[in-house]
């Protein structure tokens, strides 16, 4: 590798058979995709004593207990290249919706039902994700209560290149699913409205039919839909992967990567199995906890929602390594976001976080 350069005491391998004592950090670039070092400490890089100012590791408890989430969608963090929101939907709106500033992204933390496009039908369930293309008209219909995170794109989503690894790495193309033309089942309405964004303003059309009026199309511009539950990870039983080996969809400065259920390094091995420490300094890391036992976090319940700010060290607390020796499988189903520019704290964010998340990697 280019420059590549070593000093002291270091592993043969990144993240295996890590020094007697020492602590591995990772200090990474470009969200693990460029190049990359790792710093072997005496001493945790997390085990700090006090933290003065705004730069901290930042914690949600689980997202969709407020009541407030029955109210349309709620922003959690944004900047020019996404925002993040969530709403807990019980019923189908009275409008149709068109977003003309993102393209959008949903995922489904519960609940299922249907979403009508323009491009037709597409049932949802609990781990779906479900990308909508800019300008499309589409309204939900839900069976049962959804509680939906939604991630709005200034650009296109679109799947990372499986390389070496072939086509049906990650998932078989016929994990995804795609709406066959139908129109809308709403006929007995005497108006139909359409809420169109548009420069973060919406505008209301009216139409005395239903909108969703297509009976056939072609292209390569549609919605589409793949669960979380049909994701294959890449796997080493000899080196832990890094985040980005988990990336499910990039778009323009940010990308989307699923951590899923999968069996653990091998012991025998000597590899690291709880994520490494890691200082990734060119990217913002959101981390959504949708199923299972998080072991490498303390006191993390699904729905919960952690925002690494770049600039900070992050990793397992404490204890995640003592409750790895003897596991064997994870069942954590979890959603990152990873930004390449800061993002922004809502004033609901700031207003329900919890203010002592940062002291839990602190001695006890």
């Amino acid at each position: 590798m280019e420059n590549f350069r070593s000093s002291g005491e270091y592993t043969k391998q990144a993240h295996v058979d890590i020094p007697e004592g020492l602590y591995e950090e990772e200090h990474g670039r470009k969200g693990f995709f460029g190049r990359v070092s790792q710093l072997y400490h005496t001493n945790p890089p997390v085990s700090w004593k006090n933290i003065e100012g705004e730069l901290k590791p930042r914690c949600l408890p689980p997202i969709f207990d407020t009541s407030e989430v029955n109210s349309g969608y709620l922003p959690l963090l944004y900047n020019n290249d996404m925002i993040l929101s969530f709403s807990s939907i019980t019923q189908k709106e009275n409008f149709f919706y068109r977003n003309a500033d993102f393209d959008e992204l949903f995922f489904i933390h519960e609940g299922e039902g249907k979403v009508e496009t323009v491009y037709g039908h597409l049932e949802y369930l609990k781990g779906d994700y479900i990308v909508i293309p800019r300008g499309t008209t589409y309204k939900f219909f839900p069976k049962s209560s959804s509680k939906i995170l939604k991630i709005e794109s200034a650009s296109e989503y679109e799947e990372p290149t499986r390389g070496i690894l072939g086509p049906n790495a990650l998932y078989d193309q016929t994990a995804k699913i795609y709406p066959e033309a139908e129109l809308g089942s709403e006929t007995d309405l005497n108006e139909y409205k359409v809420v169109v964004k548009r420069l973060g303003k919406e505008t209301v059309i009216t139409y005395p039919f239903n909108p969703l009026d297509v009976k056939g199309w072609k292209g390569s511009v549609y919605p589409w839909k793949v669960s979380i539950y049909d994701y294959c990870p890449i796997m080493s039983h000899r080196y832990h992967i890094p985040p980005s080996g988990h990336t499910t969809f990039v778009a323009k400065n940010f990308v989307i990567c699923s951590f899923v259920a999968r069996p653990l390094e091998d012991s025998k091995e000597k590899v690291l199995k709880v994520p490494f420490y890691h200082s990734n300094i060119d990217y913002d890391e959101v981390l959504f906890y949708h199923q299972g036992n998080f072991f490498s976090r303390d006191n993390i319940d699904c729905g919960a929602l952690t925002f690494h700010p770049q600039g900070i060290h992050h990793g397992p607390h404490p204890n995640a390594f003592k409750a790895a020796d003897d596991k064997e499988f994870t069942d954590e189903f979890a959603v990152m976001i990873d930004t390449r520019y800061p993002l922004h704290t809502t004033d609901w964010f700031d207003k329900t976080e919890n203010k002592e998340y940062w002291k839990s990697w602190m001695a006890k």
